[in-house]
């Protein structure tokens, strides 16, 4: 199936929940404000909801926040629903937790795989300086990434797909039919890549097509159709190279 990566010049990804373990560096940096609260029965999979909730409603209504203030915000959010102690200080440490979050065990040797046939983007809902701290955790140099911070709007608006489809074209001479966008999100990116004419890949890390739950990610009722659908970066690898 090597084929497959010679119809693409440039394989663009979704940063995190797809190369990065969000979910677990989210519910790790929770656990601060929890053991502050010992008595609420929150736990991780109502916790990834409601970050699920709150961050989707304020990406939309403050486009252009910067991701830390952005996760601080839903941290103070949560902690008022639930009446739960928090302080200042608590949830600006949880909005400066992203350089914390660990990568996936499959990341860095599948990007390094990808990358001797394709060059590789970022298309990611955070800040630069928090994806630089992540990226080293990545293993690979992107030929470009562009951010919410650069863009000036969240993921799924679709200035974010027009901005990289645009500048895959202009500054590297990519067309949209040569890109193969590859996320793990149906909300923040599998949807909008479609509607812009983009092939896709979900890497549906939550098996979610096998009854999983959405996690930190916020549900879609939209139908989407990816071109491939893996559960791990690996499997994706191993398909596209036709590895055992």
């Amino acid at each position: 199936m090597v084929n497959v990566l010679n119809k693409y010049k440039a394989i663009s990804f979704d940063c995190y929940g797809t190369l990065i373990d969000w979910e677990t560096g989210i519910w790790d940096a929770a656990q601060t404000l929890l053991m502050k609260n010992l008595s609420t029965k929150i736990d991780k999979d109502l916790f990834l909801t409601e970050f699920a909730y709150w961050e989707t409603e304020l990406e939309k209504q403050n486009p252009a926040m910067p991701y830390p203030e952005l996760l601080t915000e839903v941290h103070k959010s949560i902690a008022k629903k639930y009446n739960l102690a928090t302080s200042s200080e608590l949830s600006a440490a949880f909005g400066h937790s992203v350089s914390n979050w660990p990568a996936f065990g499959d990341t860095a040797d599948s990007l390094r795989q990808l990358q001797t046939r394709v060059k590789l983007f970022i298309l990611s809902n955070v800040d630069r300086e928090s994806f630089a701290k992540s990226n080293t955790k990545l293993g690979v140099e992107f030929a470009d990434i562009y951010t919410a911070e650069d863009i000036g709007s969240y993921k799924p608006n679709p200035r974010n797909f027009v901005h990289m489809i645009t500048k895959l074209k202009n500054d590297h001479g990519i067309k949209r039919t040569e890109i193969l966008h590859t996320a793990q999100s149906l909300h923040h990116d599998l949807l909008q890549a479609e509607k812009h004419g983009l092939d896709t890949v979900w890497i549906d890390r939550q098996r979610l097509s096998k009854g999983g739950k959405w996690g930190a990610t916020a549900e879609i009722k939209e139908t989407v159709d990816p071109n491939f659908v893996f559960f791990s970066m690996s499997e994706m690898v191993n398909s596209f190279f036709n590895l055992d």
